[in-house]
């Protein structure tokens, strides 16, 4: 808003120019409504509790944690469907999945990792998880179609893959040797 404000100073846009962008201004708009909605779900407790909720499921389950790990990036992928932006999700889940994932004896470099991953992908998740696909998919290009038609429906098996090939490439970085005697365990 500063930078608007600059430029509608300096001349260098008038207020029918502002006027005339009307996806943007929607854009900008739900973006404030859904962060705002993130720090709330924060600020009263329902992030603590939900995470609290799922550590109790995990303890009651006895599961190790390789088992734990993926239980919980599959919850912090498939919960973005509940949110509309990348932001509001990584700013009210982030820190209660990665201390789920501590709790639960994952490696906490590989903790970390994998949930900016899964963030990153969040993006291509639906035409409504990110600001950009959002941009994307209210401009008049044939990306919109195509994406719903074929993108969006396959992109589980695209993440599956893209994980695995993450988990093979990305793997000396966490001495995946020394997992071997934790998951006898």
């Amino acid at each position: 808003m500063i930078g608007l404000s600059i430029l509608l100073l300096l001349g260098v846009l008038n207020w029918e120019d502002c006027l005339n962008e009307k996806s943007a201004w929607d854009t900008l708009a739900w973006f404030a409504i859904l962060v705002g909605l993130a720090g709330q779900l924060t600020s009263l407790g329902i992030v603590s509790w939900m995470s609290n909720c799922v550590a109790k499921v995990l303890q009651s389950f006895s599961l190790s944690w390789p088992a734990a790990f993926g239980v919980l990036q599959a919850s912090y992928f498939f919960i973005h469907y509940l949110f509309a932006s990348q932001t509001a999700h990584v700013g009210a889940l982030y820190s209660a999945f990665l201390a789920m994932h501590l709790a639960a004896g994952v490696p906490a470099l590989m903790a970390a990792l994998a949930l900016t991953y899964n963030a990153n992908l969040f993006g291509a998740l639906t035409h409504y998880s990110s600001g950009q696909s959002a941009v994307y998919y209210g401009g008049n290009f044939s990306f919109p179609s195509f994406c719903l038609n074929t993108c969006f429906p396959n992109f589980l098996a695209i993440h599956c893959v893209g994980l695995v090939h993450s988990i093979l490439v990305y793997a000396p970085a966490f001495n995946i040797n020394s997992w071997s005697s934790s998951l006898t365990d």
